[in-house]
């Protein structure tokens, strides 16, 4: 296999972890003014990520630095071309994580709900932003030889703005699924009955994502070329279902392990589709940034290969400790009685 396809790989599994992790965090903080009814609930909610939210960034930043070292050329242009989104993008995650810090720094009303505003709107955002982000990148972004032809308000077109939402929706059911591992008591049926009323929802933005896909996008040439690849968004499809039986049927960890492999496989489902593309142009092909034309030296791509197939297992395998020691569901008594809980 060419370098630029094992970094084509590596850069996708970088960002479908890094979704599936942060993902349920995101939803968390979208939801938690919804399904906690007060203080105590929410620091309930806080403290299922707080453990584990910073660590999840690690993955965002890897990947970001992956795409920087293995395709400067895209990672110029990108950040280029999408600077206003991205800084609006990296202001809420600053936001979000110091929400999460200060929020119980002191007791007032008016403080408490001023953060709990801040995590409410920083969750959304960057969910919607990475959705549309990824949607224009699907799309196409407007750019020829003579650079980029569009704007900040052009991203928010129909497609980008369909793909944010089936993001958020999707993030939305992750979250309330983990929640409702996470938690106990009335807290965690909330969860649960708010995970199964998303479902039909996110079903049913899936199918009109992928009807639109095939009128805005080319991500269904490579299934169209390969019909087996088309194994990939039949696991996705399936694996949904699986979501929504698992809940039906009160298994509730099997369902948020569906819950983590359908974002991994609709990662995976767009990737295959894009291939071997990273940033295709709508204005002209020839302008497109491939894994080809915007890849770093072999050199270069051989020594980060030799880095990450030793240091990646490294990183699985602590996340894997840290999830195993904070796997416990969080209780309100556990969390009114440690002055060190969020």
């Amino acid at each position: 296999m060419e370098l630029q396809i094992t970094w084509f790989v590596l850069w996708g599994v970088l960002w479908a972890v890094y979704f599936m992790l942060d993902g349920f965090v995101l939803g968390a903080g979208m939801l938690m003014n919804f399904v906690a009814r007060n203080d105590a609930e929410k620091r309930v909610v806080i403290n299922t990520f707080g453990p584990v939210w910073d660590g999840n960034e690690v993955w965002l930043i890897t990947a970001g630095g992956a795409t920087f070292a293995a395709f400067p050329t895209t990672y110029a242009l990108m950040f280029s071309y999408l600077y206003s989104a991205l800084l609006i993008l990296l202001f809420s995650l600053i936001v979000r994580g110091v929400s999460f810090e200060f929020r119980g720094k002191m007791d007032g009303l008016g403080w408490k709900k001023g953060w709990d505003i801040a995590i409410l709107v920083c969750s959304f955002l960057p969910a919607l932003l990475f959705g549309v982000a990824f949607g224009n990148i699907f799309g196409g972004l407007a750019m020829d030889a003579s650079g980029y032809h569009g704007s900040l308000i052009g991203l928010l077109n129909p497609y980008g703005l369909l793909t944010g939402l089936l993001f958020v929706g999707l993030f939305l059911q992750h979250g309330a699924l983990y929640l409702s591992v996470k938690t106990t008591g009335e807290l965690k049926e909330r969860a649960r009955r708010t995970a199964k009323m998303l479902w039909p929802v996110v079903l049913l933005i899936a199918v009109v994502f992928l009807a639109a896909t095939a009128k805005a996008t080319l991500l269904y040439d490579n299934y169209y070329a390969q019909p087996a690849l088309w194994a990939v968004p039949l696991l996705t499809a399936l694996e949904l279902i699986v979501v929504r039986i698992m809940l039906g049927r009160g298994k509730l960890l099997k369902a948020f392990a569906a819950s983590c492999a359908t974002i991994l496989l609709v990662v995976a489902t767009a990737l295959v589709g894009l291939f071997p593309n990273l940033i295709p142009s709508s204005l002209d092909t020839a302008s497109s940034l491939t894994i080809f034309n915007s890849s770093s030296s072999p050199y270069t791509l051989g020594i980060m290969t030799v880095v990450a197939f030793v240091f990646v297992p490294i990183v699985i395998a602590y996340k894997i400790w840290t999830y195993r020691i904070f796997r416990a569901p969080v209780t309100v008594e556990e969390v009114t009685a440690d002055d060190h809980a969020y």
